[in-house]
């Protein structure tokens, strides 16, 4: 059997989203089952492989999406959904094979893999819904903005952290909500659900996120606010913006100490 960073080198290199998917799949029960025991030295990739379709354009040359309850509207939602992820997929993957020297505990790569099974799930939901209003993943352009990110941490499993599950996925907590009740609103229950199970479940990727990252801070005697504090300024280009959903980050175990003062809005 394959090593776990042979595995996530694999998945990396596949474009079609659901064949990715499928190894996913398969290589995160191997892992649980003990079908795969050792995580392997193979290096990933600098970038997962994309398919053809979607379009990759920068994020401020995407076209904005309506808030209303048209079809077109809500397609184009679940699209961009579908898209974060499909690149969620990756960086869960990415973050199992670039950081193997960093010497974590195995309840890291156990996180880490089971965030990549989910977000595999996730990815099928959603297509399985588009698929359901007449679209398919692929039909509209995307960003290649989360990719960015992964490139620019990937020198620091610290950094990486700090930025993607604690600044990106922690934005998806904060906006999921009012998504889900304008679904809701506009009469869409089926969206509605699909999306607020994503919620609670990434709710315990940012919880993983968050406690690694303190593991981190303390094997290397630094604080993690401060630490946070100083990657997120350093590396995500971006802004903090209000307003947050300070419960969802709190079930997470981000409190407000950590954004707060970073916040703009």
């Amino acid at each position: 059997m394959v090593t776990l960073s042979e595995a996530a080198r694999a998945v990396l290199t596949t474009a079609a989203p659901l064949e990715k998917v499928r190894l996913t799949r398969e290589y995160a029960a191997a892992w649980r089952d003990d079908r795969i025991a050792e995580i392997g030295t193979t290096a990933p990739p600098d970038r997962p492989a994309r398919p053809d379709r979607p379009e990759l354009k920068l994020p401020r040359d995407m076209p904005k999406r309506g808030r209303g309850g048209s079809s077109a509207n809500r397609i184009a939602l679940l699209h961009a959904l579908a898209h974060i992820e499909l690149n969620a997929i990756d960086l869960a993957w990415d973050i199992v094979a670039r950081f193997v020297d960093e010497g974590m505990p195995k309840g890291f790569t156990d996180d880490w893999v089971q965030v990549a099974d989910d977000e595999a799930r996730h990815f099928v939901m959603l297509e399985d819904r588009l698929n359901a209003l007449g679209a398919s993943y692929g039909d509209l352009p995307a960003h290649d903005g989360l990719w960015q990110s992964a490139q620019a941490t990937a020198h620091d499993l610290a950094a990486r952290l700090a930025v993607v599950p604690m600044v990106l996925e922690a934005r998806g907590l904060d906006v999921t909500p009012d998504t889900v009740a304008r679904l809701r609103a506009f009469g869409d229950e089926t969206s509605a659900a699909l999306l607020q199970t994503i919620f609670e479940e990434e709710i315990t990727h940012v919880s993983a996120g968050r406690r690694w990252f303190a593991h981190l801070c303390a094997k290397r005697g630094a604080d993690p606010v401060d630490t946070w504090q100083d990657l997120v300024k350093t590396h995500f280009r971006g802004t903090l913006k209000r307003p947050f959903n300070t419960a969802g980050r709190q079930a997470a175990g981000l409190g407000p100490e950590f954004y707060e003062p970073l916040a703009q809005g």
